[in-house]
């Protein structure tokens, strides 16, 4: 059975997989195997998510049918930042490849807009892949600009997107 569950430590080896195997998988169409590599050329480690994820305020799907290392499979992730200066910004949503298209990255969204509504956050904004894209404008995120990304000397379109949030 999936669930949304808030981040914990425990977790952060696999939310590093996640990352790296989500673009793995995303179609050469979208971005060529160069911009994938500059994005994510090795997972990083446990300690670079959990410091990343425990600055935000985060969720995970688990697949709570399936173990890895002792702990329910985590299959998905979404983190938002709170900070002043950042407030209502998405700054990564990844589900692995196997869970796509399985409504995690609508529920982990849901999840997180729950919560942002509950604290007063009045806006969220968003540099959408190519992928993510049709996610964001599904939830009412209306486009705002391209915009580009430079990783290791390749530059990656984005789409910078945003959501006035009311009650």
């Amino acid at each position: 059975m999936l669930s949304v569950i808030p981040y914990e430590s425990k977790f952060a080896a696999q939310v590093s997989l996640i990352f790296h195997h989500a673009i793995e998988h995303i179609p050469e169409t979208m971005y060529p195997i160069e911009q994938k590599q500059a994005w994510s050329f090795a997972p990083r480690s446990a300690y670079h998510w959990h410091k990343r994820m425990s600055r935000t305020q985060a969720w995970l799907v688990v697949d709570d049918s399936l173990l890895l290392n002792g702990l329910e499979k985590c299959v998905g992730f979404i983190n938002l930042e709170t900070h002043f200066q950042h407030r209502g910004y998405i700054d990564s949503l990844y589900v692995l490849p196997a869970y796509q298209g399985k409504r995690v990255a609508t529920s982990l969204y849901l999840a997180m807009e729950a919560w942002a509504q509950k604290q007063g956050i009045s806006h969220l904004y968003v540099d959408a892949s190519k992928l993510s894209k049709s996610l964001f404008l599904t939830h009412g995120f209306t486009l705002k600009h391209k915009s580009y990304q430079e990783k290791r000397g390749q530059i990656l379109q984005s789409f910078y997107l945003t959501k006035a949030l009311v009650d």
